[in-house]
């Protein structure tokens, strides 16, 4: 029997809300990953533009108001194409955990989505677990 609901285990911690977006880069707000051990970043694609591309990446810093140059190792996806197969309804896992970003001496996190080319439908949301004060819910 499950005694803990999900929604107290998870929190949304981050977003890119949905929408038809232009080509350029977007950014999601900074988490923190002095209060959580996992991160999954879940990019949504829906209808893509024509010749349209999306791309993603985690980007980190060892300050929340920082650049976020520094892309975290392997947390970069295969990016979607409207003229390959990728061309609507696609959804992108991508799960990050503290210790990876404490290897590279960073602290905070945030994706980075960027759309080329043509506008396209499309968003980010990002879900943290194992936090390291419960209820999750209160830190969303």
């Amino acid at each position: 029997m499950y005694t803990e609901r999900l929604s107290e285990q998870l929190a949304v911690v981050s977003t890119i809300d949905p929408d038809a977006y232009t080509a350029a880069t977007y950014t999601s707000d900074s988490i923190d990953m002095k209060q959580w051990r996992r991160v999954l970043f879940i990019v949504e694609a829906g209808t893509l533009g024509t010749n349209a591309t999306i791309d993603f990446d985690v980007k980190g810093d060892t300050a929340s108001g920082g650049s976020y140059s520094t892309t975290i190792t392997g947390k970069t996806i295969t990016q979607l194409t409207q003229a390959g197969s990728d061309d609507s309804d696609k959804q992108v896992l991508v799960e990050v955990t503290a210790e990876e970003v404490a290897a590279q001496s960073l602290r905070y996190i945030r994706g980075s989505l960027v759309v080329g080319t043509a506008t396209s439908d499309c968003g980010m949301i990002a879900l943290a677990s194992a936090n390291r004060y419960e209820p999750a819910s209160a830190y969303d």
